[in-house]
């Protein structure tokens, strides 16, 4: 009975301390994950990115200022938690090993989503924005939506494999460089969950983002 118990309390612990995980993961994906114009598709109607235009799309995207301004801040999140990749807590070289493997996993799930697994399915990872039209809650459950649902090439709607897959192939990836306490599958598992949800919370960006521009010119002249 006690050992049954002390089993239930430590699951309960590790439970625990994974959900916190993701929270922080999550949080740091939803701040800086951001989708620039060149990956937003002002229509469903517009033509789909050739190959080539996909990979422009990774490139851009990829070497963006931006990725390195993320790659800081989910490496300072994950320092400030303790989380996967579990580096340590030292600043040195604990912070820089962080910051390297951040930068690492955006780029390989860019490289998987936006142009590998985008081009093999024929889908069009663009996001494509409802706009003001539409009713505030639909607008959110739409934009958080998008990270498993998405336009073909044929312009029809249909499961995100891209994304879907790309981040678990990511996830996969990244075992390669993770530091041994972190090459396990529930930590995959997490960052592969973290990272298909944060997708979804980072197209709010560009689905509110040219409204409150909009009010902001109104309001400030």
């Amino acid at each position: 009975m006690l050992a049954c118990r002390t089993l239930e309390r430590d699951t309960i612990l590790v439970l625990r301390r994974h959900i916190i995980e993701m929270r922080w993961q999550a949080l740091a994906l939803c701040c800086l994950t951001a989708i620039p114009p060149w990956a937003v598709a002002q229509s469903s109607e517009e033509s789909p990115p050739s190959a080539t235009e996909k990979w422009n799309l990774f490139e851009d995207e990829t070497f963006a200022p931006l990725t390195l301004g993320a790659g800081a801040f989910n490496a300072a999140v994950s320092q400030a938690a303790n989380s996967t990749p579990k580096y340590g807590r030292g600043f040195w070289p604990a912070y820089p090993e962080r910051f390297g493997s951040a930068a690492a996993d955006i780029a390989s799930q860019n490289f998987f989503g936006d142009f590998l697994l985008a081009s093999a399915f024929h889908e069009d990872s663009r996001y494509t924005r409802q706009g003001p039209e539409h009713k505030l809650w639909a607008r959110v459950g739409y934009a958080i939506s998008r990270s498993v649902i998405t336009h073909s090439d044929a312009g029809e709607t249909t499961f995100n494999a891209s994304n879907v897959l790309g981040t678990a192939m990511s996830a996969a990836l990244s075992n390669a460089y993770y530091p041994p306490a972190s090459r396990t599958a529930s930590a995959a598992t997490i960052n592969w969950a973290t990272s298909v949800a944060g997708s979804g919370f980072a197209h709010l960006l560009p689905e509110f983002w040219p409204d409150f521009h909009a009010w902001m010119k109104r309001h400030l002249r």
